[in-house]
């Protein structure tokens, strides 16, 4: 395969470019995951391809961005479109697909949630969890403390930072003195002793209920009646976390006591959302009632900055959340609603509910045959094509992440084989203990590359148990 832009004027080889990127290049922007850092000229479907044409399968898609694959036909056809149609327009003015957008999420809402709401367009993941602070804020008479869960990832903005868990991504930025109050998540594989995961999970709701017993548990003034907390921000799947899938009954049980208590439920599907699980939202396994969506990233597989946020109407209508009330220069953009709109419609019509859950079986059967194979591979699980394996030492317990950071080095050299050719594979790192190989493969991946996806994997393992 060529893999090189037959209308690029100059093709800068790799040394050259590295050399640039080391001297000129914020590095504050980006994460190296292996050194010298990997180089990719093209892709198509689950593949990426280096400078030397040789192909590496993708098993986390951009983070989850790029959930209909590479290059797909329809999606870049309605961008080629749309370019010819509208390309740009201010965000003050109106265009057709940004409504058409607006109500087909909306009226989705409606038909799932029995609410009416409205929604609300940014460029980013983080940004619209920025805009999900405002109206939450703005709904509780500016309260601005939350409750978030330990393991829990919504950004590196400061708003988001605040509601991230994890202190090094708040370390050099100074006090943050409305960070959330963090709660335990369910995580099933290392749960204590002598439960059963729904038995730790009841355990987990108990100890956040407890919060609310009397005055003097923290946040609760029961004369009153009103809680400090205004909102309880959480991912159904935890995603930088490590995929940690909790309990069925798990946000059945939370939603009751947040409701008991006038506390929002704000739901993060910027990972896990456009059928990843197989479902639209990945909230929608759990059987609640969300007050607050925000979503993004595949929203429109990758090819455009756009995400946004479902709120129900009393949180969002006009009269409460006026215009002006946030802003982005480039939200709503012609070329992200028609992506996002053909995005919405295509998921319905190839049924991803029926074909994701399928390979998502397919790929979690292969992953279980694996582990008995590799006693490193301590826990495996899946919803849809959200899948993890958690990398253990021989006990097939304590977190192994020497082990897998060799795994993703050897990925990314582009060495291993398959019919006698060079292939490299790509895999994402993930989990409290960075132990945890998070896949999100492309929903269009084929039985066959889900076979082949093992089969490296089996290969990667050894190679690295051996080195």
């Amino acid at each position: 395969m060529n893999v090189f832009d037959k209308n690029a004027a100059v093709v800068i080889d790799d040394a050259q470019l590295l050399a640039d990127e080391a001297k000129y290049s914020s590095f504050g922007d980006t994460v190296h995951y292996v050194d010298p850092p990997k180089i990719f000229r093209t892709c198509e479907g689950s593949y990426m391809y280096d400078t030397a044409g040789v192909p590496f399968l993708d098993l986390q898609m951009w983070y989850s961005a790029v959930n209909f694959g590479y290059r797909n036909p329809r999606l870049d056809n309605v961008l080629k479109r749309q370019i010819d149609i509208l390309p740009q327009v201010a965000s003050q003015y109106l265009h057709q697909t940004r409504i058409e957008l607006a109500k087909t999420v909306a009226l989705d809402a409606k038909k799932k949630f029995g609410l009416d709401g409205r929604v609300h367009f940014n460029v980013g993941g983080a940004q619209a969890i920025e805009d999900s602070l405002k109206i939450v804020r703005n709904a509780s008479n500016g309260k601005s403390l939350m409750f978030a869960f330990e393991g829990g990832y919504h950004g590196r903005t400061l708003g988001a930072s605040s509601i991230t868990s994890s202190y090094r991504y708040r370390r050099r930025f100074g006090h943050f003195g409305e960070r959330a109050m963090f709660i335990p998540f369910p995580y099933p594989f290392r749960r204590p002793k002598g439960m059963t995961p729904e038995e730790y999970s009841d355990a987990c709701v108990r100890q956040f209920a407890r919060l609310f017993e009397t005055e003097y548990n923290g946040v609760w003034d029961p004369k009153v009646k009103q809680a400090e907390y205004a909102a309880f921000y959480v991912e159904p799947i935890q995603g930088t976390g490590g995929y940690v899938i909790p309990p069925m009954n798990f946000f059945k049980d939370l939603k009751k006591v947040l409701d008991q208590y006038g506390i929002l439920m704000v739901v993060d599907e910027i990972q896990m959302g456009f059928w990843r699980t197989g479902k639209l939202w990945s909230i929608e396994h759990f059987g609640v009632t969300p007050d607050v969506i925000v979503f993004g990233k595949a929203l429109t597989n990758g090819l455009n900055p756009l995400s946004g946020l479902w709120a129900r109407e009393e949180l969002i209508n006009p009269t409460i959340f006026p215009p002006g009330s946030t802003h982005s220069t480039f939200n709503s953009n012609p070329l992200g609603t028609a992506l996002g709109l053909e995005v919405i419609k295509m998921g319905y019509e190839l049924d991803y509910e029926t074909s994701v859950p399928r390979k998502g079986a397919h790929f979690l059967e292969g992953l279980r045959d694996l582990q008995k194979r590799h006693k490193e591979i301590g826990d495996v699980d899946g919803l849809g094509l959200a899948l993890r394996a958690e990398i253990c030492t021989e006990d097939g317990f304590t977190p192994n992440k020497a082990l897998l950071d060799k795994m993703v080095d050897i990925g990314l050299a582009g060495d291993l084989e398959h019919n006698g050719k060079k292939i490299g594979l790509v895999l994402d790192v993930g989990g409290w203990y960075k132990n945890v190989i998070t896949f999100a493969p492309s929903l269009e991946i084929t039985h066959e590359e889900i076979d082949l996806a093992i089969a490296l994997l089996d290969q990667l393992l050894t190679k690295a148990k051996k080195g």
